[in-house]
C-alpha cells in the first residue's frame, strides 16, 4: 500500500518539522497558542476584572480591530490551524507524550467542529435553535467567552502534559525518539 502525502505539507516537510526542526516547530506553535490565550485573558478581564459589558471587550487585538472579532471565518481559522498545528507534529512524540497529544487533538477535533458550524451559519444566516447570533452547539449551555476559555483550556492542557513528557521521557521512549528536542542547545560564547 502507498501512502499518501498530506494535502496540506509533502511528506519531507511534515517529516522534517517532526525530526530536525521539532522542537522549532513545536516552540513557534506555542506561541501562536499563547498569543491566542492572551486574546481570551484579557478579554476574560475586561469583562470580570474591569466591568466591561461583553460587547465592548475584545482582548487585545479586537480592541483596535473590532472586525477580528466579529468575524466569525478568523475563529474558525484559528481552530483550523490549531487542529492542523496538532495533527501534523504529531509524529514527533511518542509513548505517553503521543497519548496526551492525542488527547489535545480529540478535543481540538471537536472544538473545530463547533467553530465550523459557527461559520456555517454565519455564512448562510441560519443560525441554531432560532437565536439571535451563530450558536455553537455548547453555547446553547455556555455562554460564549467561558465557553472558548473552557475549550482553550481542554486543548491546552494536554498539550502541556505532552511537552512535558516529551522533554522528560523515560529510556524506552527515548529510544524511539526520532525529533531534535532532546538535543543540547548550543550555548553562544561570551
Amino acid at each position: 500500500m502507498v501512502k499518501q502525502e498530506s494535502p496540506v505539507l509533502p511528506r519531507g516537510v511534515i517529516a522534517t518539522l517532526n525530526g530536525t526542526y521539532h522542537r522549532a516547530a513545536l516552540n513557534v506553535f506555542l506561541l501562536i497558542v499563547l498569543a491566542h490565550w492572551a486574546e481570551h485573558i484579557v478579554q476574560a478581564v475586561q469583562i470580570w476584572g474591569l466591568g466591561w459589558p461583553r460587547p465592548q471587550a475584545r482582548g487585545v487585538l479586537g480592541m483596535p480591530f473590532p472586525v477580528l472579532v466579529e468575524q466569525e471565518w478568523l475563529h474558525y481559522g484559528y481552530a483550523l490551524i490549531m487542529l492542523v498545528g496538532l495533527w501534523i507534529l504529531r509524529h514527533g512524540f511518542t509513548g505517553r507524550a503521543r497519548t496526551w497529544w492525542l488527547v489535545a487533538i480529540g478535543v481540538q477535533v471537536w472544538h473545530h467542529f463547533e467553530h465550523l458550524l459557527l461559520l456555517i451559519q454565519a455564512l448562510t444566516g441560519t443560525t441554531l435553535a432560532g437565536r439571535a447570533a451563530p450558536t455553537s452547539l455548547l453555547q446553547l449551555v455556555l455562554p460564549r467567552v467561558e465557553l472558548h476559555l473552557f475549550y482553550n483550556a481542554v486543548v491546552f492542557l494536554p498539550m502541556l502534559v505532552a511537552m512535558y513528557y516529551h522533554l522528560r521521557p523515560d529510556p524506552r521512549e527515548r529510544a524511539q525518539m526520532s525529533c531534535s528536542c532532546l538535543r543540547p542547545v548550543a550555548l553562544s560564547r561570551r
